[in-house]
């Protein structure tokens, strides 16, 4: 059974990432949680500490279901960096976190919203992308990439341009796009096994 303080979180992140952090209001969150605001202040002090829950929560949520989406393409390094695009796909169009929909990525949104680089939301958006990069790089490591980590640079940066382009532009095909271009980066930049 869930805990309150997990249903809270759990309602803060749909709200936050539909609505806006900054334009979510603590009231909205207490009524949709059907909870007294003695009991969010109980396991949250402020409405930051409440908005980097949601971010840690949303950080591991994210990395599980890719990596997850990304391993069930097989053992290959180089099908599974592919695969990343396939993931990305579902979620624009709707066939993950469906209780979440598609509202762009909240990082991104958390990192525009809290524009200030010592921010501690806009540092812990910085920190779900540098653990991807970081996932990414030891991929390209194995796929026998010449530069793993200026090639998991490259996937992260179309990565992040098909979610931005998706959300956007309402363009889902953006994740083909990418995935076009990610293969031939991999392809150029891969030794390939004899």
């Amino acid at each position: 059974m869930k805990s309150r303080r997990d249903d809270l979180i759990d309602t803060a992140l749909r709200l936050f990432y539909k609505g806006g952090f900054n334009a979510t209001g603590i009231d909205t969150i207490l009524a949709e949680a059907g909870v007294a605001k003695m009991t969010l202040y109980k396991h949250f002090p402020s409405k930051d500490d409440l908005i980097l829950a949601v971010l840690e929560r949303r950080d591991e949520q994210f990395r599980a279901w890719l990596v997850a989406e990304m391993e069930k393409s097989g053992a290959d390094a180089r099908g599974q960096l592919l695969a990343m695009f396939d993931a990305l796909e579902c979620w624009f169009n709707g066939k993950a976190f469906k209780r979440l929909g598609f509202y762009g990525c909240a990082f991104i949104n958390a990192a525009s919203e809290f524009g200030d680089l010592k921010h501690p939301a806009h540092q812990l958006a910085a920190l779900h992308k540098q653990r991807i990069v970081d996932y990414l790089e030891g991929l390209c490591e194995e796929a026998g990439a010449d530069d793993p980590h200026d090639l998991a640079e490259k996937l992260a940066v179309l990565k992040e341009g098909a979610i931005a382009t998706a959300h956007v532009r309402g363009m889902p095909e953006a994740a083909k796009i990418a995935k076009a271009t990610a293969a031939m980066l991999i392809d150029a930049r891969c030794v390939k096994a004899s």
